[in-house]
């Protein structure tokens, strides 16, 4: 393990995780506010703690469940912290969860609910979008983040040579590892090469399987000091390090951006990552990569330096090395976005912290050391390293 440590490494930890089921897009019976609330509720669970010794609140991609009202709701007994992630989009995801660690960290609050909801019956249809395609796109015929994505996407592979086998990798990696969650939407069910080829086009080069769903749910993680998890039940995921933002010439200006095909983790951004960790890439034992589609999850891995880029990506990035249980790196163990469901990515962060506390569908033997990486080619993308015990 190689790297500069951080004073923040290792400082506080997660010591309870929670979900609700995933429901088609508007079918949930609930509003926004009540999945949230039963997402906190089942992580206050799973950690042993009194709900109402909840005394902050983090979300990101305008969630429009405030943390006050969520924490009036739970009869909390103070709110010290109530804060959201800017912009981003599904990129905040990773950033909600290290500014939960600022906050713990610096003393602000005790135990901080991080937590993402949706349901389209009280947010609409594509609430995690809104804001986020301007006039310059709608005005050239683009209304969908597929077909940002997919025009990014088509000049990694044409002009950086990342093969569609890639794509099709972290794609069926998804189902396969969803076929044993009985909380995934996609339970049982298994995407082969012929299936995975033969779906229709969505955008281009994007189809259907390329693609994340839309669901109703929410779930939640609890944040707390490192000197307190002795107070919980189970093992905690030491959060490691954390980092989130955005590099000159990058978002200045929609589809002006000096590395187009990047997911947007700059170098300097990457290495404070590992830096701050103590580790490498090669240390990282499973991964939650966020595949809003499969391009942008791919060029993540390769800013991250967890695969090589351009032509030889394809040979690190199979279907046999992404899953468990003899993958040099698994990812989305729980099937991700594409697979498990999509509650704007939230559920990948539940996994991640689950591969370390215990939980996962799919759990990596003896996994150490777990990424969580934010929404690719976002406006601000973020991601996050959690440890074992021993890892620390």
């Amino acid at each position: 393990m190689t790297g500069k440590r951080s004073g923040f490494r290792g400082t506080t930890a997660v010591v309870g995780a929670g979900s609700t089921p995933y429901h088609k897009r508007g079918t949930s019976p609930f509003t926004t506010p009540q999945l949230v609330l039963q997402a906190i509720m089942a992580a206050c669970d799973d950690a042993a703690v009194d709900p109402r010794k909840v005394d902050g609140f983090v979300s990101y991609g305008h969630d429009s469940s405030e943390g006050l009202v969520i924490g009036a709701a739970l009869g909390v007994d103070e709110v010290r912290w109530s804060s959201e992630v800017w912009g981003g989009g599904g990129g905040g995801v990773a950033a909600a969860i290290n500014m939960a660690g600022a906050a713990v960290a610096s003393g602000q609050a005790e135990c901080v609910a991080v937590y993402r909801g949706l349901s389209e019956n009280t947010d609409g249809r594509r609430a995690y979008n809104k804001g986020y395609v301007s006039s310059l796109y709608s005005a050239h015929g683009m209304f969908t983040p597929v077909q940002i994505c997919a025009l990014r996407t088509q000049r990694l592979m044409e002009v950086e040579g990342v093969p569609r086998s890639a794509l099709e990798a972290v794609s069926r990696a998804g189902y396969f590892h969803a076929r044993t969650n009985e909380r995934a939407v996609a339970y049982g069910r298994s995407v082969d090469h012929d299936t995975y080829t033969g779906a229709r086009v969505v955008s281009e080069p994007l189809t259907l399987f390329d693609c994340s769903r839309e669901n109703d749910g929410a779930a939640a993680l609890l944040v707390v000091p490192a000197d307190r998890v002795d107070d919980y039940r189970g093992d905690p995921a030491y959060i490691l390090a954390g980092v989130q933002g955005a590099a000159r010439g990058w978002s200045e200006s929609a589809e002006n951006e000096d590395h187009y095909s990047s997911a947007g983790f700059h170098p300097a951004l990457v290495e404070r990552l590992w830096g701050t960790a103590g580790i490498g890439p090669g240390d990282v034992d499973v991964a939650q990569v966020y595949e809003n589609f499969t391009g942008p999850a791919v060029a993540a891995m390769i800013d991250h330096g967890l695969c090589p880029r351009g032509a030889e990506s394809g040979e690190y990035l199979t279907l046999e090395n992404l899953t468990v249980p003899s993958g040099t790196l698994p990812i989305n163990t729980a099937g991700g976005n594409i697979a498990e469901g999509f509650v704007h990515g939230i559920g990948l962060a539940v996994e991640a912290v689950r591969q370390i506390r215990g939980g996962s569908p799919n759990p990596v033997k003896d996994a150490e050391i777990s990424l969580l990486i934010g929404g690719p080619m976002a406006p601000l993308v973020s991601s996050t390293v959690f440890g074992s015990r021993s890892a620390l």
